[in-house]
């Protein structure tokens, strides 16, 4: 079947393109799975433009070196993946909902519960407990509890989000969905130069935007690691698609480098601040 075949069945089924390529293809999924987490500045808007990359090449194992919210890969529905991030508190979440994570710790949208979970998480990493399954739960509880889905490390590590003061939050407790679906996806915790790429591997790399906020991790991702990044993806011999902010310094960069430039307007933008004011970004391709 045809891509815009599926496209149109799609539309009229009322069902989404992921879930109908999921269907055509065979993949053991019995429901469509929405990304676990809120994630600031989740590309899961983005999942038409690269579905229509990524059909040629399903046969390929798909790799994210900033997988963050998994919205593009659940969007993609790869059979094979190799899913990165330089956040281990993300990837071992990750790794729990592989094990078919249940979650059994007081969840409520509390302002003094959550300040509690969140010093709990915190000790946690300060004893070296932060690949357990509690700290999992934690950093599930704090990322749907916190304000505006971010997440945000200071220079000791520590998290430090406030309170989100949300009206209503819905909590899932039992993860065993994910289990199925993730069994065939490998979840590593590296930087993004040293994940071991294959030459036929299809790279969706959506690395932090380059704006002023940055404090993704608690070291941050400044130019330097920009410009290595891009420099690495350009080297590789499979299909790259690189996305960003369209700032001129970064269009400048990756035209420099050989890629090809779709801008797209993005439907918001999430900062620190709360900024939902919409963002030019792009979409760098090569070897397609």
């Amino acid at each position: 079947m045809e891509v815009q075949q599926l496209k149109l069945w799609a539309k009229t089924t009322e069902t989404s393109p992921a879930t109908v390529f999921s269907e055509v293809f065979g993949q053991q999924i019995q429901r469509r799975l929405r990304p676990p987490l809120k994630w600031a500045g989740g590309k899961r808007w983005q999942v038409p433009h690269v579905l229509m990359l990524w059909d040629g090449h399903r046969h390929r194992r798909l790799v994210e070196p900033f997988c963050g919210g998994l919205a593009v890969t659940l969007g993609l529905m790869p059979r094979m993946a190799l899913l990165n991030d330089i956040n281990p508190h993300l990837v071992n979440f990750y790794k729990w909902l592989k094990r078919g994570l249940v979650i059994s710790l007081p969840m409520t949208n509390d302002e003094s519960v959550f300040y509690d979970h969140r010093e709990r998480f915190n000790e946690l990493l300060r004893v070296g407990q932060g690949e357990s399954a509690e700290a999992a739960a934690l950093f599930y509880y704090l990322n749907r509890t916190g304000y505006n889905g971010l997440c945000r490390f200071n220079r000791r590590g520590e998290f430090n989000v406030p309170f989100g003061r949300y009206s209503r939050i819905t909590y899932t407790r039992d993860f065993t969905a994910y289990r199925t679906l993730f069994a065939n996806w490998e979840f590593t915790h590296s930087d993004f130069e040293n994940i071991p790429l294959k030459p036929t591997d299809f790279v969706y790399a959506d690395p932090p935007y380059d704006v002023e906020f940055r404090q993704y991790s608690k070291d941050g991702f400044s130019w330097d690691e920009q410009v290595r990044t891009a420099r690495r993806l350009a080297r590789h011999p499979g299909p790259v698609v690189l996305s960003n902010q369209a700032t001129e310094r970064i269009t400048s960069l990756y035209e420099t480098l050989g890629f090809t430039l779709k801008f797209l307007q993005a439907p918001r933008m999430i900062s620190c601040t709360g900024d939902r004011t919409p963002a030019r970004e792009v979409l760098a391709i090569k070897n397609f």
